[in-house]
């Protein structure tokens, strides 16, 4: 997967204490990939744009 070029960020919301956090790159057409703060090199997930938007929209209604 290409990565060149990813501006990742973490939530606002997130500590900065060592919590467990996501961070989340939606600068690169097409996809949004989300990875571990802990783990960067662990992997990282791929999401359609219009996916990630659902999920998101389903969360803050929780």
């Amino acid at each position: 997967m290409e990565l060149t070029g990813a501006a990742w960020r973490t939530s606002t919301r997130s500590s900065n204490n060592g919590g467990a956090c996501v961070e989340v790159a939606d600068n690169l057409p097409g996809r949004v990939l989300v990875r571990d703060s802990k783990d960067r090199d662990g992997g990282t997930l791929r999401f359609d744009p219009e996916a990630w938007r659902a999920f998101v929209a389903a969360v803050k209604t929780r």
